[in-house]
C-alpha cells in the first residue's frame, strides 16, 4: 500500500520581494516555517528553504537506508550521524539544485571502513529520496567509521 504524506505551502506577492510559509500537514511536526526568495540564494536569514528542507529528507532516508543495509550484512549500528549539503546554484538562465553531497559518521560494532563504505555507497544509491534525484542530481557520499 502506497504511503502519502502531505505538506502545504503558502506564498504572498512576487518572486523577489514576497514571502511564504509551509508547513507539514501529514505529521503536524512543523507549521508556518518561513520561506522567501533570499532565504534560497542568499543569507537564510531564520528561514527556511526547499533545499534544506531536501537536504534534511535525503539526510534522513539515507539513514534509514544505511541502516537496514547494515543490519541485513550482519552489523547493525549503534548511530549513524548523517548530513546532506544541497547545492542551488544556477545553470544557464535556471536556478537547479545541482548536488546532494552526503556525509556520514557511522558507530558500527564489527564493521570493517571498506565494507561500511560499501554499504554507505549502496545506500547512496538506492534510497527512495536518491533514486528520486538520480539522474538530475549529482550525488555524493563521504563515509567515515568511528573507532
Amino acid at each position: 500500500m502506497a504511503a502519502i504524506r502531505e505538506a502545504r505551502a503558502v506564498w504572498n506577492g512576487d518572486l523577489m520581494s514576497g514571502s511564504g510559509a509551509v508547513r507539514a500537514v501529514s505529521s503536524g511536526k512543523f507549521a508556518d516555517l518561513p520561506v522567501s526568495w533570499s532565504a534560497r540564494t542568499e543569507a537564510p536569514g531564520g528561514k527556511t528553504s526547499p533545499e534544506e528542507l531536501l537536504a534534511a529528507a535525503h539526510a534522513s532516508c539515507f539513514a534509514m537506508a544505511l541502516s537496514a543495509a547494515l543490519a541485513r550484512a550482519g552489523t547493525p549500528p549503534q548511530r549513524l550521524e548523517v548530513s546532506s549539503k544541497v547545492t542551488f546554484d544556477k545553470v544557464g538562465d535556471n536556478w537547479t539544485v545541482v548536488s546532494s553531497g552526503l556525509d556520514v559518521k557511522g558507530h558500527v560494532p564489527g564493521a570493517d571502513a571498506e565494507k561500511f563504505k560499501a554499504a554507505a555507497e549502496g545506500a547512496k544509491d538506492n534510497c527512495p529520496i536518491s533514486r528520486a534525484l538520480k539522474g538530475n542530481v549529482k550525488l555524493s557520499v563521504n563515509a567515515t567509521l568511528a573507532s
